[in-house]
């Protein structure tokens, strides 16, 4: 009986919330309902016929998220998602409860769970889902995650306790990924029956990498041989050891991108395999993905002050690496860059020195802000790059930028997780969390 009630209580706090314009109440309802009963989730889900897919990573779970869910209404499913960021388990709940109709139930079809990395085990015991995709990892928050083979330790613990039922959509250009999905012939590189793997095809040039997070294989540590790699240590991989590789792919290419960058090819392609396994075929993927609206902060273009201004949330070498690339290759002009270093950031911002900054002579103008502009600006002088200009205010850097922006012209910010939220407060008046 004590469910109900946290439901009402749930969407009472969040209506308030936004009332006091102090965000979308996305944490709160879930918080509370997980202090009234720890196991809300499980029972609240328990009796539900929705299928659930759960996606995980350390880049592209919003985006990934995002597509899936846009495909799937686009068409005629009912979908409830967790699209405001709020990827712990309060975040989840909170899904759950502001999504019910007025007698409490859930009505969708489908419900997509963006789920943090460090998070997942935890979210697992609640929730058993349909689809499981995971994307990548890379070095991200050091000092509250760990490395690498922290995370996917407790990633292999608790996939090993899900049920038949659960696919595993899995990047197979990640070795550590991969190797999750791989069964006991692994010196054949054979797959689990129900894992399906994406990845790129071959047409990428290999290229030197300034961040390359997982090199060792995941099996027995030796050096892993690259013959292609597409960006940190995504490519195609073997073990000459123990004769683990890159196992057989199902999804990668496609005729037609909705995102540009590398790194969204690999989101698309993960959102496919799911879409395709519920039975959506390529011809209504494709039509669902045309005029797809970037998900806030992940290329999110917003009108301010008469000028376009293009969002790349950066919060880690592989994620700042592939956006920088990204819009040189849009031929911007003016570039803001702003580093935090608070919670959902990680407080150790020693990441920068490992950021590829080649060609950022061709920018006209580089303005840097944040909790840590100076170590930014730092970093930037490294490459000689002599015209920066810094502010420890976000709200001048911001301005600034919009004035020394042409009138046809972009105004790039590529901000850590809390810089941007704070950027997208002054350039749209609300906030999103």
């Amino acid at each position: 009986m004590v469910n109900p009630i946290l439901i009402q209580v749930g969407k009472t706090i969040s209506q308030i919330s936004k009332k006091l314009n102090r965000g979308n109440g996305s944490t709160w309802p879930g918080h509370i309902a997980l202090k009234g009963n720890k196991n809300f989730i499980k029972e609240f889900l328990k009796d539900s016929k929705m299928k659930v897919i759960i996606v995980a990573g350390t880049n592209g779970k919003t985006t990934t998220s995002s597509l899936i869910a846009t495909a799937l209404t686009k068409n005629g499913y009912k979908v409830l998602q967790n699209d405001s960021g709020a990827n712990l388990l309060n975040g989840v709940a909170s899904t759950l409860i502001l999504n019910t109709n007025h007698s409490g139930k859930l009505t969708q079809e489908f419900a997509i769970f963006e789920v943090d990395e460090n998070a997942l085990p935890q979210v697992l015991k609640q929730v058993t889902p349909d689809y499981l995709i995971l994307l990548n990892l890379f070095r991200d928050q050091l000092d509250r995650y760990g490395e690498i083979n922290t995370i996917v330790k407790k990633w292999k613990e608790a996939l090993s306790l899900l049920p038949s039922s659960t696919t595993l959509i899995l990047n197979a250009d990640d070795p550590q990924i991969a190797y999750l999905g791989l069964g006991e012939g692994r010196d054949a590189g054979d797959a689990v029956q129900n894992n399906l793997y994406f990845g790129l095809d071959n047409k990428h040039s290999n290229i030197v990498q300034q961040a390359a997070d997982a090199t060792s294989c995941p099996n027995c540590g030796t050096q892993l041989v690259f013959d292609t790699i597409f960006f940190s240590h995504l490519g195609k991989w073997e073990c000459t050891s123990c004769g683990l590789k890159r196992p057989k792919i199902d999804q990668d290419s496609f005729f037609e991108y909705p995102l540009s960058g590398m790194y969204n090819k690999y989101n698309t392609h993960a959102a496919i395999l799911v879409l395709r396994e519920i039975g959506m075929k390529e011809k209504a993927i494709a039509g669902a993905f045309k005029g797809f609206t970037p998900v806030f902060g992940r290329q999110e273009v917003i009108r301010y002050r008469n000028k376009n201004v293009q969002l790349f949330l950066s919060k880690n070498p592989t994620s700042f690496n592939q956006s920088f690339a990204t819009i040189k290759e849009l031929h911007a002009s003016t570039l803001l860059i702003v580093l935090n270093d608070r919670i959902p950031d990680g407080k150790d911002v020693s990441w920068i020195w490992d950021t590829d900054l080649s060609g950022i002579e061709k920018f006209k103008h580089i303005l840097v802000a944040g909790d840590r502009v100076y170590d930014m600006a730092l970093r930037i002088k490294y490459e000689n790059y002599k015209n920066i200009k810094t502010f420890e205010n976000l709200d001048e850097a911001i301005n600034t930028g919009i004035t020394l922006t042409e009138k046809d012209a972009t105004f790039f910010i590529l901000p850590t997780y809390s810089a941007m939220l704070d950027a997208r407060k002054i350039l749209t008046g609300k906030k999103i969390l």
